[in-house]
């Protein structure tokens, strides 16, 4: 058992399984005490409770609850267990999602969309807020906010896409509100081999986009062959240290052995007109020549076939 987040609390959504059990196990080997989440017990492959035995078992302190982080009031319980247990609250990890089918966004059902990021978006939301108030009286704290490559456009699958992009605003917003009171808010990109990732579903939505060009054939190849949950807890603990006090509002992508920073966005290339409103013309003549200066379209049009 190692020491870095000796006498910490944690609670990490979506931890019966996957990255997320991955995560509430090695916090707990670096001596953090842990609430581990799920929905609802019973869940196939492990659940919060099965989790909390796997720590306890190995000598460290857990205990689970069941709660669906999507209800404002539930989230609010779920971060008070905390407090009940274990007196305090210093890590939150947000690691719970859904995958509600893959539907092209004509045939997205609003169910489909609203379980996504009602789970993914609002679900991070609500523990966070909840978790802030007791973060901001403490003066310490670290959010970490799972999001996925999705948050740069992908193909179908645009609820996900959505709820992720969502979440590096969320985080990125957070960072600034509660840096002046010692929490760090950050986001990370898992490369993982979960139940979600490795679907037999995903195969033909993965060739499609690497054929759409949204990803890489190094990023495609990477997706094919995804290491176990169990690479992405150190990096995310050691953001959870003193020694990462100064890291904050970033997003990371974590695949094995290779941890790589997201550029922020910034606006180039500027076209500028002191007075009067642009005309459609000098748009036409202007923006191809400067504005989209080296710009490759990510997205062209390919009529069905």
């Amino acid at each position: 058992m190692g020491e870095w987040l000796k006498d910490k609390v944690a609670v990490i959504t979506g931890s019966g399984q996957g990255i997320g059990r991955a995560i509430a196990l090695a916090m707990a080997k670096e001596g953090a005490r842990v609430v581990t989440n799920n929905r609802r017990p019973g869940t196939p492959g492990g659940d919060a409770e099965t989790t909390a035995k796997e720590i306890i078992d190995m000598g460290g302190q857990a205990v689970p609850f069941f709660a669906d982080i999507s209800k404002f009031d539930v989230a609010e319980k779920l971060i008070q267990t905390a407090v009940d247990k274990f007196g305090r609250l210093d890590i939150l990890v947000n690691n719970a999602t859904v995958y509600p089918g893959y539907p092209e966004p004509w045939e997205m059902t609003e169910e489909q969309w609203d379980s996504c990021l009602d789970v993914g978006l609002k679900g991070s939301f609500n523990c966070t807020r909840h978790a802030c108030v007791l973060m901001k009286e403490q003066r310490w704290g670290r959010i970490l906010n799972a999001t996925s490559g999705a948050w740069l456009g992908t193909i179908t699958f645009s609820n996900y896409g959505a709820a992720k992009a969502g979440i590096v605003g969320l985080t990125r917003s957070v960072a600034r509100d509660m840096a002046r009171f010692g929490v760090t808010c950050n986001a990370f990109v898992p490369g993982a081999a979960t139940r979600g990732t490795t679907k037999e579903i995903l195969k033909p939505w993965r060739k499609r986009r690497y054929e759409a060009g949204t990803i890489t054939k190094e990023q495609s190849e990477r997706n094919l062959y995804m290491p176990p949950p169990e690479t992405v807890p150190p990096f995310l603990i050691y953001l959870c240290t003193d020694e990462a006090a100064d890291i904050n509002g970033q997003v990371f992508h974590i695949n094995k052995g290779r941890i790589a920073l997201y550029s922020t966005p910034k606006d180039e290339n500027p076209i500028v007109k002191e007075e009067g409103l642009w005309t459609v013309e000098e748009l036409v003549d202007l923006v191809p020549k400067i504005v989209l200066k080296g710009y490759n379209n990510p997205t062209p049009f390919l009529p069905v076939k």
